[in-house]
């Protein structure tokens, strides 16, 4: 049987120096685990525009159409900020995710114990924290047409349409679903049906699919008051449905109730391919970083956790992907911390590939 297959693409900025932290985990699974991927590596974002002039090359699209699951590090930088918005790096980005009709977006936001005191919550509020975002990724106020800027009156006009047809609405809510039925069976479900009628047939379809998932316990609330929800008393949640412009919003504001973007992964998944591994890329939510790149500075633990959502996602490896939040855990709960997670105690912080040491002896200490 053949190996399963990854493309990596590390993009630009501090993508390249994590990412190179994950091929050392990678290696690691076969040495330690006889786990064997087949890894290739491309250009994405303002590195593929560097060479090619366009921020994904056909090639590396139909590369991503191809492998079981693409491992994305982070793409733009000052260097693009001028660029025609047809070819800024983040174009890589969302054809990736259109063109693989990765329509599900799971962000988790968990609060590691050692590291509740750098919520900017109250630690009793956070410690524990364990909540799944799952958002609809490739429909919405993001894609939807009409949309520009064209002149009416003699003045600028800027248009972008909200827009989700029943199916999109539902397929995304499948996904919810299942996941609610994978941890604790309770499933919030956003949007503002008070003001909006795309909000409306959400919540009506929302409603239609939960009478195929009974043991499910629904609750649907407006999206600005889940926000305030989230500030104030996060762990009423488990999992939370909402759409693309709501999830990117409510998702941002999840993860920094947890303390350091740096440590936080992502999944988007599509339907399932003819292996039955669903169409897959997983990335941390973290930036390029211009402002650290080259230093040693990055966190790598976000995209390495990364990499355990497509163990457990795409590989049905959960017990391995445990094996590294585990690891994971341990490292923080002995103190070891890169720049990011310095809080005021004399902590010495450790460089990217130092931290990947730290958890690469814990991962052997598994064993």
């Amino acid at each position: 049987m053949s190996n399963p297959s990854l493309l990596i693409l590390p993009g630009d900025g501090i993508g390249q120096e994590v990412m190179a932290e994950v091929r050392r985990v990678i290696d690691w699974f076969g040495a330690k685990r006889n786990m064997h991927f087949d890894v290739s590596e491309d250009l994405v974002g303002g590195a593929a525009y560097d060479k090619h002039g366009t921020p994904l090359h056909d090639d590396t699209m139909a590369k991503a159409q191809e492998v079981d699951a693409v491992l994305l590090g982070a793409v733009g930088g000052p260097a693009y900020d001028d660029l025609d918005f047809s070819v800024k790096p983040e174009r890589g980005l969302l054809r990736l995710r259109k063109e693989m009709d990765l329509f599900a977006n799971l962000r988790p936001a968990q609060c590691f114990d050692a590291l509740a005191d750098f919520s900017s919550l109250k630690k009793e509020l956070v410690a524990g924290l364990d909540i799944m975002i799952v958002r609809e990724l490739t429909s919405g106020v993001y894609f939807g047409e009409p949309r520009g800027i064209h002149m009416e009156d003699n003045m600028r006009v800027g248009i972008n349409t909200q827009r989700y047809t029943e199916a999109e609405i539902e397929r995304g809510a499948r996904a919810a679903f299942d996941m609610a039925m994978k941890r604790s069976k309770k499933l919030c479900s956003m949007e503002k049906a008070n003001v909006m009628e795309s909000g409306i047939l959400w919540r009506d379809v929302v409603t239609e699919v939960h009478a195929d998932y009974p043991e499910v316990e629904l609750c649907h609330m407006y999206a600005d008051n889940g926000a305030m929800q989230l500030v104030r008393a996060p762990k009423q949640f488990d999992v939370i449905y909402t759409d693309n412009l709501f999830g990117d919003i409510l998702s941002d504001c999840a993860a920094m109730l947890t303390g350091s973007l740096g440590m936080l992964p992502s999944a988007s998944l599509g339907a399932p391919m003819a292996n039955g591994r669903p169409k897959a890329m997983y990335e941390p939510v973290h930036g390029s970083a211009p402002d650290i790149t080259g230093q040693g500075k990055a966190n790598p633990i976000a995209c390495i956790l990364s990499f355990a959502m497509a163990l457990r996602y795409s590989f049905d490896q959960g017990d391995e992907a445990a094996r590294i939040e585990a690891a994971i855990e341990k490292v923080l709960a002995d103190g070891v911390r890169t720049g990011d997670l310095l809080g005021d105690e004399d902590t010495v912080a450790v460089s990217t590939s130092g931290m990947t040491d730290a958890i690469l002896a814990a991962l052997d200490a598994s064993l």
